[in-house]
């Protein structure tokens, strides 16, 4: 081999080096990735931020109260006079009126005319006054409003991160279920062979077992996919089927029974934001009617001006002018609302059918608040009971499958009991998570009228 094949053949192996290294690091950099993907953990925290930042309803509240903050700025600052200044220069020709001397001319004719003027209301039936509450009780209502609905995001992202925990414990138990069902057929299928099956119908009865829990483990997967899929769709962000769950631990999956229904409407009338809005924008519909009665009242104005001219007439320097033909007034005005073509009769009349109809919505918010307060609990208590009798059911269930097992395997007892036992012991347990999750989804929906969200 001469030196430059030799050389080449370096470089070669150089190059074949390098190619594998990169396509190495290339491999692991994706399989670390990937494995981040899947291990990708958000808590019930991280939820709840993305979902109030993304909801659509919740950014509309937010602008919808800015508006009425700023109408609430602008109806102070109604208060205040209004200033104005205004300049403008006139040509004329021909035929004139000279506004030196007053006397008719035939000449062109250039003047500037100056003036600033204010004014401020006096009186006018304490409409202003009350348009400043009706504004700020109208902003509060949005600031309410809000919240509110920040807090119909957070109470449907509570309840369905758990009924995802749910059911990753339901398809946790099916997998256990799945587990034992494929230990039963494979020591079956040995004593089968051996002969020692005590009838003949055992492995199929053991078979037939295994397929029913692969199928309750297809159908929890399928569960668990659609509750993680509602979870992103409430968060507005793109379903990542390896994102999982922070699962919280068993002091935070307590409910609170003792509360009764009463106590937890008249809580809710005085803390759940939605009808703090309701009641808010009835108060301030209340001011709106004020409002238009004011305007029905004679209005009191001050105001008062300067101004100054120039006129090319005038032998006198154009500053000299400014300076000495300025003028000033003050005004007292009164305004008399005799006929306005029945314009502020017919403010009263539809800030009148305002309040009612504000009036009409608090009553049915409350309605509304009630009954569903009374569902909420009576969904609650039954969820109560029913985790408590399944207590009871799962451990006997339990010990009756623990017998059963020993039972069997001893010979003296068939496999379609066995199975029978087995299956009572699995729906047991699946109630029993079920009942679990129901009781404390049911329980954080009355912590929402109460106004104490928190998990």
């Amino acid at each position: 081999m001469n030196p430059h094949e030799n050389s080449d053949h370096i470089i070669y192996l150089h190059k074949m080096r390098f190619n594998k290294y990169f396509f190495a690091i290339l491999f692991l950099s994706g399989f670390i990735t990937a494995q981040a993907q899947q291990g990708n953990i958000i808590t019930l925290k991280q939820c709840l931020d993305i979902a109030i930042k993304n909801n659509l309803t919740v950014k509309q509240d937010s602008l919808t109260t800015e508006q009425a903050r700023i109408g609430y700025v602008q109806s102070k600052d109604n208060l205040f006079p209004s200033i104005t200044g205004g300049a403008s220069r006139d040509f004329t020709s021909g035929r004139a009126l000279n506004p030196i001397t007053n006397a008719y001319i035939t000449q062109s004719v250039i003047s500037d005319n100056y003036n600033v003027q204010g004014s401020v209301t006096l009186f006018n039936g304490l409409a202003l006054q009350n348009a400043i509450k009706q504004a700020s009780l109208a902003y509060q209502s949005g600031k309410m409003a809000f919240q509110a609905a920040k807090d119909i995001v957070t109470i449907n992202v509570i309840t369905n991160y758990l009924q995802v925990l749910d059911a990753i414990e339901i398809l946790n138990q099916d997998s256990s279920q799945l587990a034992v069902a494929r230990e039963n057929v494979e020591r079956s299928e040995i004593l089968e062979k051996q002969g020692d099956n005590k009838f003949a119908s055992d492995v199929y009865d053991l078979r037939g077992s295994f397929q029913v829990s692969k199928v309750n483990l297809v159908i929890a997967q399928n569960s668990l996919n659609s509750a993680m899929l509602n979870l992103f769709q409430l968060m507005n962000i793109r379903y990542n089927k390896g994102t999982q769950l922070q699962p919280l631990n068993a002091e935070e999956l307590q409910g609170n029974n003792e509360v009764t229904s009463d106590q937890v409407y008249n809580t809710a009338l005085q803390q759940l934001a939605e009808v703090k809005a309701a009641s808010l924008m009835r108060q301030s519909a209340e001011k709106g009617l004020q409002y238009a009665k004011g305007m029905l009242y004679p209005s009191l104005a001050l105001g008062s001006g300067i101004g100054t001219n120039y006129s090319n007439l005038n032998s006198e320097t154009y500053y000299s002018q400014f300076r000495n033909n300025y003028g000033t007034y003050v005004q007292l005005g009164l305004n008399i609302p005799i006929f306005t073509n029945h314009i502020k009769k017919n403010a009263v009349a539809l800030a009148k059918i305002n309040l009612l109809n504000t009036l009409y919505v608090e009553d049915n918010i409350k309605i509304q608040l009630k009954q569903n307060v009374e569902q909420a609990w009576y969904n609650m208590t039954a969820a109560f009971n029913r985790y408590q009798a399944l207590q009871d059911e799962t451990k006997a269930f339990t010990e009756s499958f623990r017998i059963s097992k020993i039972r069997y395997e001893a010979g003296v007892l068939n496999s379609v009991d066995y199975v029978t036992s087995k299956n009572n012991m699995d729906a047991a347990n699946l109630n029993l998570i079920s009942a679990h999750y129901d009781y404390f989804i049911y329980s954080k929906i009355l912590d929402y009228y109460q106004g104490k969200l928190s998990l």
